[in-house]
């Protein structure tokens, strides 16, 4: 997708390349092989099996008819991000970010996690390319999701626990760069969202496009037309963006991110910087950061560790600014409902960043006409926060 009214790497006053100088060689080999790749027809003839083979691509866009039953208004549809290989929407970009390292030459692949299904997507492509690989996590991040830590190890990962800051994403995100740095000329940095300097916000919106291509095709074969609202969660923001960039031309559908509300906007213990943040510099770019009047980064709280995160996609900040996708915040208590509906009305498992999409629609969805068709990309599935959920419920498994 080519953005002709912003120069590369800029998204209105969002964005840029404020790297170390150390690092600016690389992100400048990074963007012309990423350049010469996307036309390169037999790199994408590859990227295309492994997206329809190894992936599971297209995923289903399936109609929840018992959730729209309950509701009453909106007629809801789900894309079933949860169905790809590894269990979400990261390996679109991770089986991308991997096959461009190994045409590259390098010989290591670092990667950062929140939720750990980046790194287990990062884990299962590199395994599948046959590259080392190197997984970065904050260790709140990792006591929480146990079991994707040690899925990364299954696959033949080495996981490097991160202590330092909140021991979330964002300081996952500041031990790979400096790992990068060090190791710049073997090592490529797949980077999980489109969050960071450029290119990475543009590269990984690009991979993870393929999710609203699929939803414009399915929704003209399936409904007869364009959804009119599509949702999505917001951490970064990789799965989101993904979903809105093949419509961003379509004003007349809706664009909504739902961020992480966690314990109230009031108390400070969110993850909600599009709605509670200020312009700022944060992890190579420019965009809405989570700061005091200082411009210390604050700490941020959800109940998602995939969503627990001070910054947010530059692009995700343009089109707030200019008006063309709204955001919105569910609660951790609001996202818990969410999945617990979604799981008994359905028999769907969702992860808890899509629990937050999901909460948006059962909120809104009853005021909308019986006609209209709201669409919730279903980023991946809740097996990995099944001990998050009961452990809320003040149940013991």
């Amino acid at each position: 997708m080519t953005e002709p009214e912003h120069k590369a790497g800029w998204f209105g006053e969002f964005g840029g390349q404020y790297a170390p100088e150390t690092l600016k060689e690389a992100l400048d080999e990074l963007w012309s092989a990423y350049q010469r790749y996307s036309e390169d027809r037999g790199f994408q003839s590859t990227l295309s099996s492994l997206l329809r083979d190894y992936a599971g691509r297209p995923t289903p866009l399936y109609f929840a008819s018992n959730l729209s039953k309950k509701l009453g208004g909106a007629q809801i549809y789900l894309k079933r991000e949860d169905l790809v290989h590894g269990g979400a929407h990261k390996m679109n970009n991770a089986v991308g970010q991997a096959l461009l390292a190994k045409v590259m030459g390098k010989t290591r692949i670092i990667a950062e996690t929140g939720a750990g299904q980046h790194g287990v997507a990062t884990a299962m492509a590199a395994a599948l390319l046959g590259i080392k690989a190197e997984i970065y996590m904050g260790t709140h991040d990792m006591a929480r999701q146990r079991l994707n830590v040690y899925r990364m190890k299954l696959l033949g990962a080495q996981v490097h626990p991160v202590e330092s800051g909140s021991k979330t994403l964002k300081d996952a995100i500041n031990e790979a760069l400096r790992d990068w740095i060090t190791n710049v000329r073997t090592t490529y940095y797949l980077l999980g969202s489109v969050v960071g300097p450029h290119p990475y916000p543009t590269i990984v919106r690009d991979l993870q496009s393929v999710i609203g291509k699929e939803i414009r095709t399915q929704s003209e074969k399936q409904i007869g037309r364009l959804p009119d609202t599509i949702v999505a969660c917001v951490g970064g923001g990789s799965n989101a963006m993904g979903t809105f960039a093949p419509f961003i031309s379509n004003t007349e559908v809706q664009l909504v991110g739902v961020q992480a509300g966690g314990q109230g906007l009031e108390k400070g213990m969110h993850a909600a910087p599009l709605i509670a943040g200020l312009p700022g510099v944060l992890q190579g770019m420019r965009t809405m950061v989570l700061q005091d009047d200082y411009g210390q980064i604050q700490t941020t709280h959800s109940i998602a560790a995939g969503l627990d995160y001070s910054g947010v996609g530059p692009q995700h900040a343009y089109l707030k600014a200019i008006g063309r996708a709204k955001y919105e915040t569910a609660t951790d208590e609001e996202a818990v409902a969410a999945f617990m509906e979604l799981c008994r009305l359905e028999g769907i498992i969702p992860a808890l960043e899509s629990s937050h999409a999901v909460a948006y629609v059962i909120k809104h969805a009853p005021e909308a006409p019986k006609d209209s068709v709201m669409v919730v990309t279903l980023s991946g599935r809740g097996d990995k926060d099944v001990e998050s959920v009961a452990a809320f419920r003040g149940e013991i498994l």
